[in-house]
């Protein structure tokens, strides 16, 4: 055998095992995903997981996923395996999958715990800071081997946060109450996503040092923490004309400054609920929001 022939034959060698090397990442809740190769077969259990597998390069690889897992326009016609409430376990094992991709705190752990038993392997999705999102985005690329692509998107995503941060940070601070809810009365404290968001433009989440992360508050809380801004998610943007009739209650309440101001705001929720690249959309709508409340002043 000659020296060329053995040095192709080497270079083969080395191709054959980085084509089937094994890929490893670490999950959200800090536990390593090993696969053989490239998932070809994925379960997506959460909104959000999907738009994170499209931007990833793995859209069509997603062979189920689950209600309200409709972005983008692709996703619409996976076929549906349950929701957050409850799985179709049968028909996802039905579904042959070699890696399902679960939301920690969205699916029943119940439900996850027999997912588990059957040695599918699972990777759980938890991003509670704007660097989890496009660090998802990473290790989902490693595990579908499409990491040009993820990689990309991920970039893209630091990039518009950093604008956003670099543009609006440091203004003069806006105190910001989010309401999750009307009835109860919940919000969000500092260990969400979108709290970081209200950083990004300047604002201060008042209720950031509550507990859990979605605290159930009383409207006298509010009142004494007397926010500039009040912010709610609607199926649309804040429009001259639009009426939320989620903060109707607070118009009675004229002494807290964002009602004596008008500063209410709705922002479209699929872009600012889920932590995914769209987050982007609802910060940039949030700082103009909240650059208005300081024209107000």
């Amino acid at each position: 055998m000659t020296m060329r022939s053995i040095l192709v034959a080497f270079i083969a060698m080395l191709i054959a095992t980085h084509a089937h090397a094994a890929l490893t990442v670490t999950d959200d809740t800090g536990a390593q995903v090993t696969l053989p190769g490239p998932a070809r077969r994925v379960v997506s259990l959460a909104p959000h997981v999907t738009e994170l597998l499209f931007a990833a390069g793995g859209g069509a690889r997603i062979v189920g996923t689950v209600s309200y897992s409709d972005y983008p326009k692709a996703a619409q016609s996976i076929p549906r395996v349950g929701d957050n409430k409850a799985l179709d376990l049968e028909r996802i094992v039905a579904l042959h999958p070699d890696l399902i991709v679960v939301w920690r705190h969205g699916n029943a752990a119940r439900q996850m715990d027999r997912l588990a038993a059957l040695g599918i392997p699972l990777y759980y999705s938890e991003p509670t800071h704007l660097d989890d999102i496009a660090a998802s985005i990473d290790k989902l690329g490693v595990l579908l081997g499409t990491e040009d692509t993820a990689r990309a998107a991920s970039t893209a995503f630091t990039r518009d946060i950093a604008q956003l941060r670099a543009k609006y940070a440091r203004l003069a601070p806006v105190r910001v109450f989010y309401q999750v809810w009307d009835d109860p009365l919940m919000t969000l404290n500092r260990d969400n996503v979108f709290s970081e968001v209200i950083g990004v433009c300047g604002g201060v989440n008042v209720f950031a040092a509550q507990t859990p992360r979605v605290p159930t508050i009383s409207t006298e809380a509010v009142l004494a923490a007397n926010p500039e801004a009040i912010v709610t998610a609607t199926p649309g943007a804040t429009k001259p004309d639009r009426a939320l009739p989620a903060l109707d209650r607070w118009k009675q309440w004229t002494s807290i400054t964002a009602v004596a101001r008008g500063n209410l705001f709705g922002i479209d929720g699929d872009v600012i609920n889920r932590p995914t690249p769209r987050i982007a959309i609802g910060a940039a709508e949030l700082c103009r929001d909240l650059d208005i409340a300081r024209g107000r002043r």
